[in-house]
């Protein structure tokens, strides 16, 4: 069972944010259904592309000057410490806390952190002058 669908209710309209969404979105449901040997692996790759996708909205919120970065980015240092939190435990072999977070916690906060703060910096940048 899928623990998030790549829905258009999960579009920001903006093509480089909604293919780094559908790849975080692809990454959470296999750990869902993965098993322990596994889980620790596609963890990481889910802690790496969430470091990656988080780098990429910083650059573009300089870039088109967006005003609510402040926000923005900080929202995106909090969720990567807590998922450093979790990424420890998993290192430990302590599969469990993170699954805990892939099940409970990370796909309610994708999905109000795409439909909030996503869509209001996808807006702006497709509302840029030319």
């Amino acid at each position: 069972m899928a623990l998030l669908e790549n829905s258009a209710t999960l579009s920001v309209a903006y093509g480089p944010i909604d293919e780094d969404h559908a790849a975080f979105i692809g990454l959470l449901n296999a750990l869902a259904s993965a098993d322990n040997a596994a889980f620790p692996a596609l963890f990481q790759q889910l802690y790496e592309h969430t470091e990656q996708h988080f780098a990429r909205e910083d650059q573009w919120m300089a870039e088109f000057a967006y005003p609510g970065i402040a926000d923005h980015k900080g929202e995106h240092q909090r969720v990567l410490g807590e998922f450093k939190q979790f990424k420890s435990r998993v290192d430990k072999g302590l599969i469990v806390f993170g699954r805990s977070f892939v099940k409970e916690r990370l796909p309610q906060w994708l999905a109000l952190h795409i439909t909030t703060m996503d869509m209001a910096l996808a807006t702006h940048i497709n509302n840029r002058p030319s």
